[in-house]
Order: C-alpha cells, then sequence, then structure tokens
C-alpha cells in the first residue's frame, strides 16, 4: 500500500483534535489526499457500535470484542481502501487504545487482546501504523482540561485511578513497540507540542 497510516493516541484532554487537523493541513500543503477519522467509529456500523461503548453499561470483554468488530469494519470500509488510493490516514485512536483502556484500564487480559488484534488486522502482514503519536499526559492534568467541557461519556467519567491505569497500559504497549512510537510530552503550551509533532512526522521521513 502505497499510503501513509499515522495514528493519535492519548486519554481524553491530551490534546490530539487539535493537533490531527494541524497535520492533515501540513499533508493538504504538500498536495497529499488525507483521510481524517476516529475510532471506535468510522463507518456507520462502527459509529453505531461507538455509542453502545461509550453509552451502555456492559463488561470489558464485551467491549473488547465491540470495539475490534468496529475496528474491522472500518479497515475494510475505510482504512485499508485509503491506504490502497495512497492517502494518508489520520485516525484518532486505533488498537493502542483498546490496550490502554479495556487491558490497562479495565484489567482484561492482554493476550486475549492481543489474539484480537492478529484477527482483526492480520493478513498477510498485521496492519498497523506506521507513526503512533502518543500524547502522554497526566491523568490530573487531564482531568482540570475537561472539568467543564462537555457532558462525559461513561470512560470520561472514570476516577483518576482509572486514567492512572490506562497511561500504564498506553506506557506498556509503548515499551513493546517504541520504534513505531513517539512520545510527546502533552503538558506543554499547544506550540510547544504542535513542534515536537512536526519533528516526530518529520524524523519518520512521511513529511518534508
Amino acid at each position: 500500500m502505497s499510503g501513509i497510516f499515522i495514528s493519535f493516541e492519548g486519554i481524553d484532554g491530551a490534546g490530539k483534535s487539535t493537533h490531527i487537523d494541524g497535520l492533515a493541513s501540513a499533508f493538504r500543503a504538500q498536495g497529499r489526499e488525507v483521510t481524517l477519522t476516529r475510532e471506535p467509529g468510522g463507518t456507520p456500523l462502527a459509529e453505531q457500535l461507538r455509542s453502545l461503548v461509550l453509552n451502555d453499561p456492559m463488561d470489558a470483554m464485551t467491549e473488547a470484542l465491540l470495539v475490534f468488530a468496529a475496528r474491522r469494519d472500518h479497515i475494510v470500509q475505510v482504512i485499508r481502501p485509503a491506504l490502497e488510493r495512497g492517502d494518508v490516514v489520520l485516525c484518532d485512536r486505533f488498537t493502542d487504545a483498546t490496550f490502554a483502556y479495556q487491558g490497562g484500564g479495565r484489567g482484561f487480559d492482554w493476550d486475549v487482546l492481543a489474539s484480537l488484534e492478529q484477527w482483526v488486522q492480520g493478513g498477510e502482514t498485521l496492519l498497523q501504523p506506521a507513526l503512533t503519536i502518543w500524547f502522554d499526559l497526566p491523568p490530573e492534568v487531564a482531568a482540570s482540561r475537561l472539568v467543564s467541557a462537555r457532558v462525559p461519556d461513561k470512560f470520561e467519567a472514570q476516577p483518576q485511578a482509572f486514567f492512572e491505569k490506562v497511561v500504564a497500559g498506553y506506557a506498556r504497549r509503548y515499551a513493546l513497540a517504541a520504534q513505531r512510537f513517539a512520545r510527546i510530552d502533552a503538558n506543554q503550551t499547544p506550540a510547544k507540542v504542535w513542534t515536537d509533532v512536526l519533528a516526530a512526522v518529520r524524523q519518520k521521513g512521511l513529511l518534508i
């Protein structure tokens, strides 16, 4: 596939959305077609599953199965076709979030998640981003940013201890594939974070 796949990870409040839009503009300025998408979501079916996952009570296994079902449809309908067209795919969260939230936050079995990852993203090669930009932010800072942002979903309403486990899940995932990750200190000014994001993408040779 001739496209470029970049995922953006981090807990809510870390500032992903602002920088996804900025990076999309940077790629478009260089003449690239950009597909902006998100997980869970990105297709009509996956968006319906997203609503269930974010709002309905369920156990960790059910959450994980629904997230991976949404991901499968997203890959088949959006991500692979975009990459085959040569697009730059910028995705607000991907599989690392499942390991962080369901594996870390919920304490669900990491090996089962790894098996689901292989089944859903497999084929000749495992579909993974060329670069994962992790906006690493202390949970207490994220909470202060989100205090009046919007009505929280069931994850955003979790206590700080939950998000400490989520951050630990991201750190574990990072340790297993550090070459794929750019770990960004999100507890900086937006301008400094953006500088670090651009530097990470350029260091990978993905943006001139």
